[in-house]
């Protein structure tokens, strides 16, 4: 069974050497340019992208709309994206050891913001990687999961495994 990512957690792309990416940052948050109208009624969120080139070449990378999807709540009712107070990452090279970050702003139900779902499909040197998603919610730490990925579940398994190498190789 696919387990999803952990908010936080780094995604590394098989087909790709080097490069991977993640979702982290998810809290409630309000947009630089003022609310969208379509929103009313709604809690707004924000949310970071990134992608990092580990490798010896640098990727043409694209993260655009239609490639985030943002679901909430136990039934996954898709978020309300604000694409205008939104920015993406388009068209841009990611050289060895350098980032790009896209920071996305949404809105949803604020009791549904417990449970949000983020489902990301990059564009790299013209293609399609497989899709990916993470699991989390506002309000809570990163790393910390909805109900549905649970404490035990791989994904957090391999993600404390990740982090206690991390911090033998630096010790």
């Amino acid at each position: 069974m696919y387990e999803p990512n952990v908010v936080g957690d780094w995604q590394e792309y098989d087909e790709h050497a080097g490069l991977r990416v993640r979702v982290h940052c998810l809290r409630a948050a309000e947009p630089p340019r003022g609310r969208d109208d379509a929103a009313e009624g709604m809690t707004y969120f924000n949310l970071r992208v990134t992608v990092e080139n580990r490798g010896e070449r640098h990727f043409g990378i694209h993260l655009e709309d239609g490639q985030i999807d943002v679901r909430v709540g136990p039934d996954g009712e898709s978020a309300f994206i604000d694409w205008r107070n939104s920015q993406f990452i388009e068209g841009f090279d990611v050289y060895p050891l350098r980032r790009a970050t896209a920071v996305l702003y949404a809105a949803g139900p604020e009791a549904s913001l417990s449970q949000v779902d983020v489902q990301i499909q990059l564009r790299v040197d013209e293609e399609w990687t497989d899709r990916r998603l993470w699991a989390g919610g506002v309000g809570l730490d990163e790393g910390q999961a909805h109900p549905s990925v649970g404490r035990e579940s791989l994904a957090h398994q391999v993600s404390n495994f990740l982090r206690e190498q991390a911090d033998e190789g630096t010790a």
